[in-house]
Protein backbone atom coordinates (compact mmCIF):
# COMPACT_ATOMS: atom_id res chain seq x y z
CA UNK A 1 0.00 0.00 0.00
CA UNK A 2 1.41 3.48 -0.65
CA UNK A 3 2.47 5.49 2.57
CA UNK A 4 -0.54 5.75 4.98
CA UNK A 5 0.74 8.79 6.54
CA UNK A 6 -1.25 10.26 3.26
CA UNK A 7 -3.61 7.14 2.98
CA UNK A 8 -1.09 5.09 1.49
CA UNK A 9 1.30 7.08 -0.63
CA UNK A 10 3.82 4.80 -1.99
CA UNK A 11 7.61 6.14 -1.91
CA UNK A 12 9.76 7.19 0.90
CA UNK A 13 11.30 10.56 -0.88
CA UNK A 14 7.44 11.30 -0.38
CA UNK A 15 7.03 8.52 0.90
CA UNK A 16 7.93 5.79 -0.84
CA UNK A 17 8.17 2.78 -3.50
CA UNK A 18 10.02 -0.16 -2.57
CA UNK A 19 12.52 -2.05 -5.13
CA UNK A 20 15.53 -4.00 -4.58
CA UNK A 21 17.31 -5.94 -7.26
CA UNK A 22 20.52 -7.72 -5.89
CA UNK A 23 22.35 -10.60 -7.60
CA UNK A 24 21.75 -14.30 -7.06
CA UNK A 25 22.67 -14.40 -3.85
CA UNK A 26 23.12 -18.25 -4.45
CA UNK A 27 26.00 -17.57 -5.84
CA UNK A 28 27.92 -15.10 -3.70
CA UNK A 29 29.49 -14.78 0.12
CA UNK A 30 28.11 -13.33 2.94
CA UNK A 31 29.72 -9.96 4.88
CA UNK A 32 27.06 -8.97 7.55
CA UNK A 33 27.92 -5.71 9.66
CA UNK A 34 26.34 -4.44 12.27
CA UNK A 35 26.23 -1.90 14.75
CA UNK A 36 27.78 -4.22 17.32
CA UNK A 37 30.25 -6.10 15.41
CA UNK A 38 33.30 -5.76 14.76
CA UNK A 39 33.43 -5.72 10.84
CA UNK A 40 32.40 -2.41 10.03
CA UNK A 41 34.91 -0.69 11.68
CA UNK A 42 37.43 -2.66 9.34
CA UNK A 43 35.24 -1.81 6.04
CA UNK A 44 34.98 1.91 4.67
CA UNK A 45 32.50 0.77 2.87
CA UNK A 46 30.51 -0.79 5.58
CA UNK A 47 31.02 1.66 7.89
CA UNK A 48 30.15 4.33 5.82
CA UNK A 49 26.83 2.06 5.50
CA UNK A 50 26.32 1.99 9.23
CA UNK A 51 26.31 5.52 9.26
CA UNK A 52 24.16 6.35 6.96
CA UNK A 53 21.75 3.73 8.91
CA UNK A 54 22.15 5.40 12.25
CA UNK A 55 21.67 8.60 10.25
CA UNK A 56 17.72 7.32 9.44
CA UNK A 57 17.39 6.20 13.25
CA UNK A 58 18.83 9.57 14.74
CA UNK A 59 16.00 11.16 11.93
CA UNK A 60 13.74 10.08 14.12
CA UNK A 61 12.82 6.33 12.92
CA UNK A 62 12.07 3.46 15.49
CA UNK A 63 14.20 0.65 14.03
CA UNK A 64 16.20 0.32 10.54
CA UNK A 65 17.31 -2.59 8.53
CA UNK A 66 19.54 -2.11 5.69
CA UNK A 67 20.43 -5.01 3.02
CA UNK A 68 23.17 -4.36 0.53
CA UNK A 69 24.07 -6.65 -2.34
CA UNK A 70 27.00 -6.47 -4.81
CA UNK A 71 28.92 -9.66 -6.21
CA UNK A 72 30.20 -11.41 -3.56
CA UNK A 73 29.24 -9.26 -0.61
CA UNK A 74 26.01 -9.34 0.99
CA UNK A 75 26.07 -6.60 4.24
CA UNK A 76 23.06 -6.27 6.47
CA UNK A 77 23.11 -3.05 9.09
CA UNK A 78 20.78 -2.29 11.66
CA UNK A 79 20.16 1.09 13.88
CA UNK A 80 17.19 1.67 16.44
CA UNK A 81 14.79 -1.05 17.83
CA UNK A 82 12.51 -3.22 16.52
CA UNK A 83 9.68 -1.85 19.45
CA UNK A 84 10.23 1.66 20.69
CA UNK A 85 11.96 1.20 24.67
CA UNK A 86 12.67 -2.28 24.88
CA UNK A 87 15.85 -2.43 23.52
CA UNK A 88 15.11 -5.06 21.47
CA UNK A 89 17.07 -4.99 18.09
CA UNK A 90 15.57 -5.05 14.74
CA UNK A 91 16.07 -8.42 13.12
CA UNK A 92 18.25 -9.07 10.29
CA UNK A 93 15.83 -10.35 7.94
CA UNK A 94 12.18 -9.65 9.65
CA UNK A 95 9.21 -9.64 7.91
CA UNK A 96 7.72 -6.58 7.32
CA UNK A 97 4.75 -5.09 5.70
CA UNK A 98 5.61 -4.19 1.46
CA UNK A 99 3.07 -1.87 0.98
CA UNK A 100 3.56 -0.59 -2.52
CA UNK A 101 6.19 -2.84 -3.75
CA UNK A 102 3.04 -5.40 -4.17
CA UNK A 103 1.89 -3.32 -7.34
CA UNK A 104 5.34 -4.38 -9.17
CA UNK A 105 4.31 -8.28 -8.04
CA UNK A 106 0.94 -7.25 -9.90
CA UNK A 107 2.17 -5.31 -13.08
CA UNK A 108 4.76 -8.15 -13.54
CA UNK A 109 1.67 -10.94 -13.72
CA UNK A 110 0.35 -8.79 -15.73
CA UNK A 111 3.03 -8.26 -18.13
CA UNK A 112 2.76 -12.10 -18.47
CA UNK A 113 -0.28 -12.10 -19.38
CA UNK A 114 0.25 -9.36 -22.34
CA UNK A 115 3.20 -11.88 -23.52
CA UNK A 116 0.54 -14.52 -23.51
CA UNK A 117 -1.23 -12.30 -25.82
CA UNK A 118 -4.47 -12.83 -23.00
CA UNK A 119 -3.88 -8.99 -22.29
CA UNK A 120 -3.23 -5.79 -24.05
CA UNK A 121 -1.63 -3.06 -22.92
CA UNK A 122 -3.82 -0.48 -24.70
CA UNK A 123 -7.31 -1.67 -24.47
CA UNK A 124 -10.08 0.14 -22.43
CA UNK A 125 -10.52 -1.57 -19.56
CA UNK A 126 -14.33 -1.76 -20.50
CA UNK A 127 -13.15 -4.60 -22.54
CA UNK A 128 -12.48 -6.94 -18.99
CA UNK A 129 -14.55 -4.81 -16.70
CA UNK A 130 -17.86 -3.52 -18.66
CA UNK A 131 -19.22 -1.21 -16.17
CA UNK A 132 -17.72 -0.86 -13.74
CA UNK A 133 -15.96 1.88 -14.25
CA UNK A 134 -18.17 4.70 -14.83
CA UNK A 135 -19.62 7.91 -13.23
CA UNK A 136 -18.22 11.61 -12.36
CA UNK A 137 -15.92 11.44 -15.29
CA UNK A 138 -14.22 7.99 -14.55
CA UNK A 139 -15.23 6.31 -17.91
CA UNK A 140 -13.76 3.20 -18.57
CA UNK A 141 -14.28 3.15 -21.97
CA UNK A 142 -11.56 6.11 -22.39
CA UNK A 143 -8.77 4.18 -19.37
CA UNK A 144 -5.94 1.34 -20.80
CA UNK A 145 -4.71 -1.50 -18.80
CA UNK A 146 -1.28 1.15 -19.19
CA UNK A 147 -3.17 3.88 -18.01
CA UNK A 148 -4.01 2.04 -14.67
CA UNK A 149 -0.30 0.31 -14.43
CA UNK A 150 1.35 3.76 -14.51
CA UNK A 151 -0.88 5.91 -12.95
CA UNK A 152 -2.19 8.01 -15.94
CA UNK A 153 -5.86 6.76 -15.54
CA UNK A 154 -6.93 10.02 -13.44
CA UNK A 155 -9.15 7.52 -11.29
CA UNK A 156 -9.25 8.86 -7.69
CA UNK A 157 -7.74 7.08 -4.88
CA UNK A 158 -10.13 5.40 -2.59
CA UNK A 159 -7.53 6.14 0.82
CA UNK A 160 -9.23 9.69 0.52
CA UNK A 161 -11.98 8.48 1.98
CA UNK A 162 -11.85 8.17 5.37
CA UNK A 163 -15.34 7.09 5.45
CA UNK A 164 -14.42 3.91 3.27
CA UNK A 165 -10.80 2.74 5.00
CA UNK A 166 -11.53 3.99 8.67
CA UNK A 167 -8.49 1.66 9.96
CA UNK A 168 -5.84 4.29 8.12
CA UNK A 169 -7.11 7.70 9.43
CA UNK A 170 -7.84 7.24 13.71
CA UNK A 171 -6.52 4.68 16.25
CA UNK A 172 -10.10 4.11 17.02
CA UNK A 173 -10.76 3.80 13.41
CA UNK A 174 -7.72 1.16 13.48
CA UNK A 175 -8.91 -0.94 16.73
CA UNK A 176 -12.49 -1.12 15.23
CA UNK A 177 -11.59 -1.95 12.04
CA UNK A 178 -8.21 -3.99 12.07
CA UNK A 179 -9.97 -7.71 11.43
CA UNK A 180 -12.41 -6.30 8.68
CA UNK A 181 -12.53 -7.87 5.32
CA UNK A 182 -12.78 -5.74 2.36
CA UNK A 183 -13.89 -6.62 -0.94
CA UNK A 184 -12.49 -4.85 -4.18
CA UNK A 185 -15.32 -4.05 -5.87
CA UNK A 186 -16.56 -1.92 -2.99
CA UNK A 187 -13.66 0.27 -2.51
CA UNK A 188 -13.27 0.78 -6.22
CA UNK A 189 -16.90 1.99 -6.02
CA UNK A 190 -16.29 4.36 -3.24
CA UNK A 191 -13.53 5.87 -5.29
CA UNK A 192 -15.75 6.63 -8.36
CA UNK A 193 -17.68 8.82 -6.06
CA UNK A 194 -14.83 11.06 -6.55
CA UNK A 195 -14.66 13.34 -10.06
CA UNK A 196 -12.07 12.24 -11.91
CA UNK A 197 -8.89 13.68 -12.12
CA UNK A 198 -7.91 14.51 -15.42
CA UNK A 199 -8.34 13.07 -18.99
CA UNK A 200 -6.73 9.47 -19.10
CA UNK A 201 -3.33 10.07 -20.47
CA UNK A 202 -2.77 13.42 -20.00
CA UNK A 203 -1.13 13.75 -16.99
CA UNK A 204 0.11 11.70 -13.55
CA UNK A 205 -1.16 10.95 -10.53
CA UNK A 206 -0.65 7.92 -7.99
CA UNK A 207 -3.95 6.09 -6.88
CA UNK A 208 -4.03 2.80 -5.54
CA UNK A 209 -7.79 2.08 -6.95
CA UNK A 210 -5.64 1.45 -10.56
CA UNK A 211 -3.93 -1.52 -8.66
CA UNK A 212 -7.58 -2.84 -7.59
CA UNK A 213 -8.46 -2.57 -10.75
CA UNK A 214 -5.57 -4.31 -12.44
CA UNK A 215 -5.87 -7.31 -9.73
CA UNK A 216 -9.71 -7.49 -10.73
CA UNK A 217 -8.75 -7.76 -14.46
CA UNK A 218 -6.00 -10.55 -13.60
CA UNK A 219 -9.02 -12.52 -12.00
CA UNK A 220 -11.46 -11.85 -14.32
CA UNK A 221 -9.01 -12.79 -17.28
CA UNK A 222 -7.39 -16.15 -15.61
CA UNK A 223 -10.27 -17.50 -13.38
CA UNK A 224 -8.32 -17.01 -10.25
CA UNK A 225 -6.65 -14.14 -7.82
CA UNK A 226 -4.33 -12.23 -8.40
CA UNK A 227 -3.14 -13.40 -5.20
CA UNK A 228 -2.77 -16.92 -6.94
CA UNK A 229 -1.08 -15.78 -9.69
CA UNK A 230 1.22 -14.06 -7.94
CA UNK A 231 2.24 -16.88 -5.86
CA UNK A 232 2.13 -19.55 -8.83
CA UNK A 233 3.92 -17.51 -10.69
CA UNK A 234 6.66 -15.92 -9.23
CA UNK A 235 6.47 -17.24 -5.22
CA UNK A 236 6.57 -20.43 -5.96
CA UNK A 237 9.17 -20.78 -9.08
CA UNK A 238 11.33 -18.34 -6.79
CA UNK A 239 11.33 -19.84 -3.55
CA UNK A 240 9.99 -16.85 -2.07
CA UNK A 241 9.33 -19.13 0.77
CA UNK A 242 8.86 -15.77 3.23
CA UNK A 243 6.39 -13.62 1.01
CA UNK A 244 3.08 -13.99 1.06
CA UNK A 245 -0.64 -12.19 -0.30
CA UNK A 246 -2.04 -13.08 3.56
CA UNK A 247 -5.77 -12.59 2.34
CA UNK A 248 -7.74 -12.04 5.88
CA UNK A 249 -5.00 -13.17 8.11
CA UNK A 250 -3.99 -10.25 9.71
CA UNK A 251 -0.69 -11.53 11.48
CA UNK A 252 2.52 -11.03 10.43
CA UNK A 253 4.97 -14.28 11.30
CA UNK A 254 7.96 -14.12 13.47
CA UNK A 255 10.57 -12.62 13.62
CA UNK A 256 9.46 -9.12 12.81
CA UNK A 257 9.71 -5.54 13.88
CA UNK A 258 6.78 -3.88 15.60
CA UNK A 259 4.62 -1.21 13.64
CA UNK A 260 4.22 1.81 15.44
CA UNK A 261 1.75 4.34 14.09
CA UNK A 262 0.72 7.66 15.42
CA UNK A 263 -2.04 8.59 13.61
CA UNK A 264 -2.82 12.83 13.03
CA UNK A 265 -3.69 14.31 16.56
CA UNK A 266 -2.54 11.74 18.47
CA UNK A 267 0.49 11.71 21.01
CA UNK A 268 1.19 8.79 21.13
CA UNK A 269 1.98 5.39 18.81
CA UNK A 270 -0.73 2.67 18.52
CA UNK A 271 0.56 -0.61 17.65
CA UNK A 272 -0.60 -1.31 14.24
CA UNK A 273 1.46 -5.01 13.31
CA UNK A 274 -2.22 -6.12 13.35
CA UNK A 275 -3.83 -5.54 10.47
CA UNK A 276 -6.48 -7.75 7.81
CA UNK A 277 -4.94 -6.30 4.30
CA UNK A 278 -7.77 -7.17 2.29
CA UNK A 279 -7.66 -3.01 2.73
CA UNK A 280 -4.80 -2.83 0.53
CA UNK A 281 -5.72 -5.46 -1.99
CA UNK A 282 -3.51 -5.58 -5.45
CA UNK A 283 -2.27 -2.05 -4.55
CA UNK A 284 -0.40 -3.23 -1.08
CA UNK A 285 -1.55 -6.58 0.59
CA UNK A 286 1.58 -8.22 0.58
CA UNK A 287 4.48 -9.01 3.45
CA UNK A 288 7.93 -10.32 2.75
CA UNK A 289 11.56 -10.37 3.85
CA UNK A 290 14.48 -8.21 2.88
CA UNK A 291 16.19 -11.10 1.30
CA UNK A 292 12.86 -12.32 -0.72
CA UNK A 293 12.59 -9.04 -2.01
CA UNK A 294 16.13 -8.62 -3.15
CA UNK A 295 15.56 -12.06 -5.01
CA UNK A 296 12.23 -10.91 -6.64
CA UNK A 297 13.75 -7.75 -8.06
CA UNK A 298 17.20 -10.10 -9.09
CA UNK A 299 15.07 -12.18 -10.95
CA UNK A 300 12.58 -9.53 -12.29
CA UNK A 301 15.31 -7.18 -13.99
CA UNK A 302 18.01 -10.25 -14.85
CA UNK A 303 14.84 -11.02 -17.89
CA UNK A 304 13.68 -14.37 -15.79
CA UNK A 305 10.35 -13.31 -15.47
CA UNK A 306 9.73 -11.11 -17.85
CA UNK A 307 10.80 -11.00 -22.04
CA UNK A 308 13.01 -8.55 -22.98
CA UNK A 309 9.87 -6.32 -24.81
CA UNK A 310 7.65 -6.54 -21.75
CA UNK A 311 10.47 -6.02 -19.29
CA UNK A 312 11.20 -2.88 -21.76
CA UNK A 313 7.12 -1.65 -21.46
CA UNK A 314 7.92 -1.53 -17.52
CA UNK A 315 10.58 0.28 -17.51
CA UNK A 316 9.01 3.38 -20.24
CA UNK A 317 8.90 6.09 -17.82
CA UNK A 318 6.70 8.97 -17.28
CA UNK A 319 8.09 12.05 -15.09
CA UNK A 320 6.50 11.96 -11.78
CA UNK A 321 5.43 16.09 -11.32
CA UNK A 322 7.52 18.04 -8.87
CA UNK A 323 10.10 15.10 -8.47
CA UNK A 324 12.90 16.27 -10.99
CA UNK A 325 14.96 13.03 -11.85
CA UNK A 326 12.23 11.12 -10.95
CA UNK A 327 9.69 8.70 -13.65
CA UNK A 328 6.89 5.95 -13.11
CA UNK A 329 6.78 2.67 -15.36
CA UNK A 330 4.47 0.27 -15.63
CA UNK A 331 4.77 -0.89 -11.59
CA UNK A 332 8.45 0.33 -11.16
CA UNK A 333 10.19 3.74 -10.82
CA UNK A 334 13.39 5.35 -11.77
CA UNK A 335 15.34 8.00 -10.02
CA UNK A 336 18.77 9.79 -10.98
CA UNK A 337 22.11 8.77 -9.14
CA UNK A 338 24.02 11.70 -7.66
CA UNK A 339 26.89 9.85 -9.67
CA UNK A 340 25.18 10.40 -12.76
CA UNK A 341 22.94 7.41 -14.36
CA UNK A 342 19.80 6.22 -12.39
CA UNK A 343 18.40 3.03 -10.39
CA UNK A 344 15.18 1.50 -10.29
CA UNK A 345 13.02 0.95 -7.11
CA UNK A 346 9.40 0.43 -5.91
CA UNK A 347 9.05 1.03 -2.29
CA UNK A 348 5.96 0.97 -0.20
CA UNK A 349 4.27 2.25 3.52
CA UNK A 350 2.06 0.94 5.38
CA UNK A 351 0.63 1.49 9.03
CA UNK A 352 3.90 1.45 11.45
CA UNK A 353 6.39 0.15 8.13
CA UNK A 354 7.88 1.95 5.63
CA UNK A 355 10.84 0.73 2.94
CA UNK A 356 12.39 1.79 -0.13
CA UNK A 357 15.35 0.29 -2.63
CA UNK A 358 17.59 0.76 -5.60
CA UNK A 359 19.59 -1.33 -7.93
CA UNK A 360 21.71 0.10 -10.48
CA UNK A 361 20.57 -0.03 -14.21
CA UNK A 362 22.91 -2.77 -14.78
CA UNK A 363 21.47 -5.06 -12.13
CA UNK A 364 24.68 -5.47 -10.41
CA UNK A 365 24.20 -3.41 -6.93
CA UNK A 366 21.17 -3.15 -4.84
CA UNK A 367 19.92 -1.44 -1.14
CA UNK A 368 16.88 -2.01 0.66
CA UNK A 369 15.91 -0.14 3.53
CA UNK A 370 12.97 -1.13 6.22
CA UNK A 371 11.93 1.12 8.44
CA UNK A 372 9.88 0.88 11.64
CA UNK A 373 7.91 3.87 13.35
CA UNK A 374 5.70 6.56 11.86
CA UNK A 375 4.60 9.75 12.85
CA UNK A 376 2.39 11.31 10.65
CA UNK A 377 2.52 14.96 13.41
CA UNK A 378 5.87 15.13 12.38
CA UNK A 379 6.24 15.97 9.00
CA UNK A 380 9.68 17.44 8.96
CA UNK A 381 10.63 14.27 11.11
CA UNK A 382 9.10 11.87 8.01
CA UNK A 383 11.27 14.57 5.34
CA UNK A 384 14.38 14.04 7.60
CA UNK A 385 13.94 10.33 7.50
CA UNK A 386 13.31 10.48 3.59
CA UNK A 387 16.32 12.42 2.99
CA UNK A 388 18.51 10.50 5.13
CA UNK A 389 17.27 7.37 3.10
CA UNK A 390 17.49 8.53 -0.15
CA UNK A 391 21.25 9.70 0.76
CA UNK A 392 21.88 5.77 1.63
CA UNK A 393 21.22 4.74 -1.23
CA UNK A 394 22.81 7.44 -3.60
CA UNK A 395 25.95 6.52 -1.76
CA UNK A 396 25.60 2.88 -1.08
CA UNK A 397 25.52 2.75 -5.18
CA UNK A 398 27.57 5.46 -6.26
CA UNK A 399 30.69 3.44 -3.97
CA UNK A 400 33.29 1.68 -5.91
CA UNK A 401 32.44 -1.18 -6.59
CA UNK A 402 33.61 -3.97 -4.68
CA UNK A 403 34.45 -6.92 -6.59
CA UNK A 404 36.43 -4.03 -8.79
CA UNK A 405 38.46 -3.22 -6.18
Amino acid sequence: MNSITTRVRSRPYRAACLLAVGLVLATTSTATATASEPAAAHDPAASRLQRDTDAIHDAGAIGVTVRYTAPGTVRTTRSGEAEAHTGRPVPRDGHYRIGSTTKTFVATVTLQLVAEGRLRLDEPIETWLPGVVRGNGNDGRRITLRHLLQHTSGIPGYTALPSAVPALYSARGYRENRFRHYRPQDLVAAALTLPGRFEPGTAWAYSNTNYLLVGMIIDRVTGRSWGEEVRDRILRPLGLHDTRVPGDDPYLPQPHAQGGHTFAGDSRPTDTTVLNHTVADAAGAMYGTPSDIDRFFAALLSGRLLGPGELAEMRRTEPIPDEPGRGYGLGLESTELGCGGEYWHHGGNDLGFSSENGVTADGRRAVLVVRNGVDENDEAGGARQDAATRALIDHALCAPDPSRR
